[in-house]
């Protein structure tokens, strides 16, 4: 009896993604018990205080207004060239590196993941990211017939573990002749930490000395997706001065997604940023992802590409977005500082939180503790090494407590 016919990459291919399994069940309980009485915390977008989702006001006027051929017409594979241009002044805005610097339109920030992960790695190589991570990272990662493997991301002070990645790049780069390192700074998804200018001094030290005069190669991906909201715009961006010039066998890449920062999740845009102290490298950079586009998307979506090149060719209507932009990012703020000084207050453990639209909760057991919450309406997302909390989507009044009944649910549980 045939029970398959897909090819033998695929057998066993399932998307059960926890986050949205999490999110429904909270709207099943919204629907049996009230929204009123339900806190879901597992939405990864802006909600407001009403938990209505969130558009900026400006980025929704200059979408809707663009004419018809705009919304409609096919895009240039690589992207329109005013919002290449435009993408980069939105991804580095004072703190341009020096070197060479290509760019292609991608679907999303998702996007740039996967033409890394295919672009930059050999079947069967091993990636490395830090041990809290996105899950579809894994997921791109084993779709492609490569692996993901970690580093731990905190020593015993909470603080980056520069010698654990030291250990795994080496052990890695033992193997492989390259390396993909995705990194997601700043305002890290899941915990909403951030590496420091020491950090990121690091990092780089670690890459330079794991690829000096051996013939290796290391890809570093910054995933900056939640940078609009991780701090003052100057500031969080002066990490990418660090990425200037560096050895031809370190290329950067930088994944930008304009789902947080112009709240246009569904519009799937992004862009991959490549940057290099080498003309060849960016040229083949370009060449080949235009070439995985075309193999996989073909183009995106030319008026979410258009409303970005509007907004930073007009500085009125840029303005406007920042300033719409920072009072959603201080709403959030006072959301994590709330849950943070309650977890204080009741002893509960959260890894550090800097910025962003989470916060972690180390545990061992989080499924069990998520469905002891689900008692007291409160739904949040197990994760393989505790729980997320997205403070992005939860109103103030429903964060106060909050940590009071993970904290409780976790001492039901013996944690």
């Amino acid at each position: 009896m045939i029970t398959s016919i897909v090819a033998p990459h695929a057998k066993g291919k399932s998307a059960q993604d926890k986050i949205f399994g999490a999110n429904a069940a909270a709207v099943a309980a919204a629907a049996k018990y009230g929204a009123d009485n339900v806190t879901n915390a597992t939405i990864g977008a802006i909600l407001d205080e009403e938990e209505k989702l969130v558009c900026l006001p400006t980025v929704e006027k200059v979408y809707r207004n663009l004419p018809t051929t705009e919304l409609i017409a096919y895009a240039p594979i690589a992207g329109l060239p005013n919002y290449l241009e435009s993408v980069l002044d939105a991804t580095f805005g004072q703190s341009r590196p020096e070197g060479y610097i290509g760019a292609v339109a991608t679907s999303g920030g998702t996007g740039v993941i996967h033409h890394a992960v295919w672009n930059y790695m050999a079947k069967g190589d091993i990636a490395l990211t830090s041990d809290w991570y996105w899950g579809p990272y894994s997921v791109i990662c084993k779709d492609m017939e490569r692996k993901l493997e970690t580093y731990k991301m905190l020593d015993e002070n909470n603080k980056y573990n520069l010698p654990a990645l030291k250990a795994k790049v080496n052990e890695v780069l033992a193997k492989q002749d390259s390396l993909l390192l995705i990194i997601n700074t700043p305002a890290h998804n899941p915990t909403g930490y951030s590496l420091n200018d020491d950090d990121i001094d690091g990092v780089i030290s670690i890459l330079k000395d794991a690829t000096a005069d051996n013939g290796k190669t290391v890809t570093l991906l910054l995933d900056i997706a939640y940078i609009d909201y991780a701090g003052e715009k100057e500031e969080v961006r002066k990490i990418f001065r660090k990425i200037s010039n560096l050895p031809a066998n370190i290329l950067t890449i930088v994944a930008y997604s304009m789902s947080k920062g112009f709240t246009l999740y569904g519009q799937r845009t992004g862009a991959m940023i490549g940057v290099s102290s080498s003309k060849e490298v960016i040229e083949e950079f370009s060449a080949v992802n235009q070439y995985t586009s075309r193999a996989t998307w073909s183009n995106i979506n030319r008026p979410a590409m258009a409303t970005l090149a509007k907004i930073y060719r007009d500085p009125e209507l840029l303005a406007s977005v920042e300033k719409e932009r920072d009072d959603y990012y201080k709403m959030i703020k006072a959301r994590a500082d709330l849950f943070t000084e309650e977890a204080q207050e009741c002893g509960l453990k959260m890894l550090p939180y800097v910025a962003g639209f989470f916060i972690s909760i180390p545990a061992k057991n989080p499924d069990a503790i998520c469905e002891k919450l689900h008692e007291d309406n409160v739904f949040a997302v197990p994760l393989a090494a505790g729980v997320r909390i997205a403070v992005c989507a939860v109103p103030l009044k429903k964060i106060k407590g909050m940590a009071a009944k993970i904290n409780a649910a976790m001492k039901a549980l013996g944690e």
